[in-house]
């Protein structure tokens, strides 16, 4: 096999197994592990993925770079449909009538479902919709049984959402039912991570300041880490993912009490 082909097909593995691992490729292609040294750095200078200890991952998996939401709205879609469907049963279910949606993809579809119909307590009262995020305060400005409570503050484009100071300052000053929170990494030691620092802040007090926190996250993103930390497992109370957590992560999300749900 010529080393553009074999640098194809690392580049498709890479692409659909997200983490591949340097002394498995030598096997595979029966090379030694300098040559798949060469290959990795190769595509890695392409842009098409990056390079960690041992192997290499996605480039959306940099701790510090992040994809933009467009990109992300077409990664992982049928887990995300699931996920958010999940949650939306377990928030039409509630009484909560005070309810955080952070920014998010996942978050944007639940926000869909949301709107698609009266969303209204069975009391009859509207509930009330707390978000930061543009795009999810604008699907459901109009919603029938939502009264809408946009959060202020500097627009971040990457998420369109609003971050920094001003908008965590809000979020300690309420105690919402229940949040609805994203995440770029789910780690058993590091926690909840993100990219962003002004991003995190919010994040952080989001979750400090609801009743009850639910974690949406795609198993893609088990055992990842993203540069800062917002919160740890003993933050949530709640997980909501594709797939049952194992290993570390699973004794780490029971040793957290965290209710697992699988969508």
């Amino acid at each position: 096999m010529f080393a553009e082909e074999r640098r194809a097909e690392i580049a498709k593995l890479v692409a659909s197994a997200r983490r591949v691992n340097g002394a498995d490729l030598a096997r595979r292609y029966e090379v030694t592990m300098e040559t798949v040294r060469r290959d990795l750095a190769a595509l890695e200078s392409e842009g098409k993925l990056r390079r960690v200890h041992g192997g290499a991952v996605t480039v959306e998996q940099s701790t510090s770079v992040e994809s933009s939401i467009a990109l992300r709205q077409s990664m992982n879609t049928p887990e995300k449909q699931r996920i958010a469907h999940k949650a939306y049963e377990l928030l039409r279910d509630s009484d909560a009538g005070a309810v955080v949606l952070d920014a998010g993809t996942t978050i944007e579809i639940l926000a869909d479902r949301i709107a698609s119909e009266n969303f209204s307590l069975k009391s009859g009262a509207d509930r009330l919709i707390i978000t930061h995020a543009l795009h999810i305060a604008v699907k459901l400005a109009e919603a029938d049984g939502v009264v809408l409570d946009l959060v202020g503050g500097q627009l971040r484009k990457m998420t369109w959402a609003a971050v920094g100071a001003r908008a965590a300052e809000h979020f300690s000053t309420i105690r919402p039912d229940i949040a609805f929170i994203g995440v770029n990494g789910l780690d058993p030691e590091f926690g909840l991570s993100t990219p962003g620092l002004n991003e995190a802040i919010v994040k952080t007090a989001i979750v400090k300041s609801a009743r009850r926190v639910v974690l949406l996250c795609d198993s893609a993103k088990f055992a990842q880490e993203s540069l800062v930390r917002f919160a740890g497992l003993e933050d949530i109370d709640t997980l909501i993912t594709d797939k049952a957590p194992e290993g570390e992560l699973a004794a780490a999300l029971e040793e957290s009490n965290v209710e697992v749900l699988i969508a």
